[in-house]
């Protein structure tokens, strides 16, 4: 199975949907990718895949997608030179469609959204009222403080 990879005007994040590995089996890989916010330290970061590793185990849960405030806040353009084109909104639009809902989206302790928007949107655009989440008992603490996202390990 080929890997597509879609770049976004705003860096090098790399779409990777999905590889065969060795023996033919259908593997789930993720781009490399942070969850960003702004704070007084500086912008904080989290590696996507830390917290995926880090939520494993996690129990999970059934929440409401309109419990998720960040589908009413500017949460892909938010910070100083990202602003939307159509060609980086294309490339959410394939995240969105190539969204796989058998993974649950990640909340931090207060239940706040780190990982899972191209899910929620997806699960929102079919009709769906529900997605499946984990949520941390204490939010992770951040990967890097203080660093612009293309200042970042993206490989």
């Amino acid at each position: 199975m080929p890997i597509r990879s879609t770049k976004f005007a705003s860096g090098p994040l790399d779409i990777l949907i999905a590889a065969a590995d060795s023996s033919g089996q259908k593997q789930k890989m993720i781009r490399p990718q942070y969850h960003f916010r702004p704070s007084k330290e500086g912008l904080l970061a989290w590696n996507v895949a830390r917290l995926i590793e880090l939520s494993e185990g996690l129990p999970t849960k059934r929440i409401e997608l309109s419990s998720v405030d960040e589908v009413d806040e500017n949460h892909w353009y938010a910070f100083e030179g990202q602003f939307p084109t159509c060609r980086s909104i294309l490339a959410h639009l394939t995240l969105i469609e190539e969204a796989d809902l058998a993974f649950s989206i990640i909340l931090d302790a207060d239940g706040r959204l780190m990982d899972g928007m191209h899910r929620v949107c997806k699960a929102i655009r079919r009709g769906d009222t529900h997605i499946q989440a984990v949520q941390f008992r204490e939010t992770p603490e951040p990967d890097f403080v203080g660093r612009r996202p293309e200042e970042l390990p993206y490989d």
